[in-house]
């Protein structure tokens, strides 16, 4: 949420807890927007512009977090070498199954933000994979997302080597290009441990409820 900009409490975050990188989705947005009043005077102001749909509202609104957390990181990701201090913003998960859409998207959204700390995430879809590779190859810095099982995540990392050849080839610098691919752990230990409360309401052996 904005405040933790605002207040000063994510610098203190990263100078002191070793912060070293941010995440966002819509749906951090929509419970920070909702669950605090740290967006009402920008809401106010976005109420005016009635040519407005919803998500140009809601862009502009992340867009701009997105803008000075980047700035805040800015420092930890010169002082890296550019391998630490990056932000990531979601491209609409309407795309994830257009493989020209996400690449126009990452693309404006890229230059809307306009640091050279912010990620893109792109989903590991069979329509995001060759996606991820012709943004890689233009020097785009790239959040693979969506991955869950060990053979997409192969193919993420063979685009991402193929991407970076690309832009090799083209006469870019490939130190200027960063890209993580994201396995979602998260998902595979909530679903373990729905199974595991499962079967111990099963389970009669003591050594087995141990």
């Amino acid at each position: 949420r904005r405040g933790l900009i605002t207040s000063g409490e994510l610098q203190r975050l990263v100078d002191e807890d070793g912060v070293t990188g941010v995440t966002s989705n819509p749906a951090i947005f929509e419970k920070a927007i909702t669950g605090s009043t740290d967006y009402a005077e920008a809401l106010t102001r976005l109420e005016r512009q009635r040519d407005l749909d919803a998500k140009s509202r809601y862009e502009q609104l992340a867009i701009r977090d997105i803008q000075d957390v980047a700035d805040v990181l800015r420092p930890v990701y010169e002082q890296t070498k550019r391998r630490d201090g990056f932000v990531s913003l979601e491209v609409s998960p309407f795309l994830a199954h257009d493989t020209q859409a996400t690449m126009e998207e990452v693309r404006r959204l890229w230059r809307l933000v306009g640091r050279p700390n912010v990620m893109i995430k792109v989903p590991g879809t069979p329509e995001g994979i060759p996606a991820i590779t012709l943004l890689i190859s233009e020097g785009s810095n790239v959040n693979v997302t969506l991955l869950f099982s060990q053979q997409v995540y192969e193919r993420v990392a063979d685009a991402y080597i193929a991407g970076l050849e690309a832009l090799v080839a083209r006469g870019g610098d490939v130190s200027r290009v960063s890209s993580v691919a994201s396995f979602f752990i998260s998902r595979i230990d909530t679903a373990i441990d729905a199974a595991l409360a499962a079967r111990l309401k099963t389970a009669v052996d003591a050594r087995e409820r141990a």
